[in-house]
Formats: structure tokens, sequence, C-alpha cells
């Protein structure tokens, strides 16, 4: 009986090993993080997004994923995206994947312990940055706003698969998100004359105007538009399809999720850790 979670563990523990060794020769390892490190693993992060939209928008919304009356599991309160998460993210905690400060837990109450040896990830944030944790507002806007834009209306039966792509795209918009601890930090080194007295001041408008830059922002939105246009094409070997060309989801809503969501609650997490910043 014990056998299957124990073979699933392993492959864990070997992923997460095999993340470790490509962490020692990335941009972000021993020199530390800088603008440019910063700049590229938020691009990567828009394609890991776009990626789990996609695998997202494969199912219809097959609501008894998400009603807690239709599972009914034994010894379990919740829906079966619960259960799936929360389950998932204790197998993964063991797996130390939570040891990794970019990581953020939907459920980190009682988590278990890591059991890999620790990886000494390089440590740049403020001891403040751990309280800072959004992934509740995450889940609503996930469930309430951004799925029925994603999902086409319909049942398939595949409710197990369905939560796990839930999941699996959760946790990219969550790191992305929550990665703006990592932004704040390298922006704050970078001009710390600039943030100094808006922080003492504790000034969240002129913290929030500091950081915004609407040009940037469009332009990262038009960006992420034309990777979901691309990444989400049908190919076809027949040129006479060039101009009926399929899409897997609606790119618009990669779009939105970024105008509306992500960059206004990445800022925000900036904003919070900058008031950290000299604690």
């Amino acid at each position: 009986m014990i056998r299957f979670p124990l073979v699933v563990l392993v492959l864990i523990i070997c992923a997460v090993r095999c993340r470790m060794a490509r962490a020692e020769s990335s941009p972000d390892s021993g020199n530390g993080y800088t603008l440019a490190s910063v700049r590229e693993a938020l691009v990567r992060q828009e394609d890991t997004i776009i990626y789990g939209l996609i695998e997202r928008a494969k199912f219809p919304s097959n609501s008894h994923t998400y009603d807690e009356k239709y599972a009914e599991i034994p010894g379990f309160c919740g829906s079966l995206v619960e259960l799936v998460v929360k389950n998932t993210e204790a197998l993964q905690a063991k797996a130390g994947r939570y040891k990794n400060p970019e990581e953020n837990p939907f459920f980190p109450e009682n988590l278990p312990p890591s059991m890999v040896p620790s990886y000494p990830f390089t440590q740049i944030l403020h001891p403040g940055a751990a309280s800072i944790d959004i992934n509740k507002s995450i889940w609503k806007m996930y469930f309430q706003e951004l799925l029925p834009l994603l999902a086409t209306s319909g049942d398939d039966g595949n409710y197990a698969q369905t939560a796990a792509s839930d999941l699996s795209l959760l946790q990219a918009i969550s790191r992305r998100i929550h990665y703006g601890k990592f932004v704040a930090e390298v922006k704050f080194r970078d001009s710390p004359q600039d943030y100094e007295p808006l922080i003492r001041a504790k000034d969240r408008e002129g913290l929030m105007k500091l950081l915004t830059f609407r040009s940037v922002e469009e332009m990262v939105r038009k960006r992420v538009e034309k990777k979901a246009t691309v990444f989400g094409q049908e190919v076809s070997l027949n040129r006479d399809d060039g101009d009926n060309e399929k899409q897997k989801f609606d790119p618009s809503v990669a779009s939105r999720l970024y105008q509306n969501w992500v960059i206004p609650l990445t800022k925000e997490v900036q904003v919070e850790y900058l008031l950290r910043r000299l604690d």
C-alpha cells in the first residue's frame, strides 16, 4: 500500500535535486540577484503561466471539481481541488519545495518538514519577507474571476486531471506574483535614496507611484498576449489552413490575467515588502 507514495516521493526528490543542480549555474546564484537576472526570470515565468493556461483550457469547467458536497471524501472536509492541493503540497514539502524562498504554499498550516538536505539558496530578502503571503487573494481571484474566462462550460468527468492542472497554474501564478519581493529588493539596492524616505514615511501611494511604469506594463501585456497567440495555436502542415488557425484558448485571457491581476498584485507585494525593508 505504501510503495506508490514512496515511489512518487523519490521521483519528486530527484526532480528537486536536479533543480538545485541547475540553480548552481543559474543567473540567480553565485553573486545573487541582479536587475538583469530578475527580468530574465520574470520573462521565463510568462512561458510557464501561458503553458499552464493552455493545459487548464483543455478541460471544461467541470464544476464537480470544486463542489464540497460532490466528493464527500471520508476524513476530509472540502472539495476535490482542495484535497489535491493540500496533499500535493504536503508531499512537495517533504521533498523540500518550500525551503526555496521563491515558493509559497496555499495551505501552509501543518505542512510536514522536509526530508531532504537543505540547499543553500541565495538569501537576499529581508526577514520580513516571510510574513508576506497573498495566496488567499490569488486563490479567490483564480476561481472566481480567471477560471470563468478560461474554461468553457461543460463536464467531461476528468475531475482529478482538472484539479491537477489548476494546481500547476496556481503555483505558477503565485510564484510570479510573490517574485515581487525579489524585484523590490533589487530595486531598493539599486536606488536606496529613492525608496528610504517613502518607506520611513509609510507612504504606500508614493511607493506605488515609484514602482509604476505604464509603458513597461503595456509592453509586458502585449508580449504575453503575443506569446499566448504563438504558443496556443494549432499547428498544421497544410499551408492552406494558415488563414484559419485555431487557438487552444483565447490569448486575450493571458493579457487580462497580467493586466488585471498579475501586475497589480505583484506591485502590492513589492509595496508590502518595501514597507518592511528598514525594520
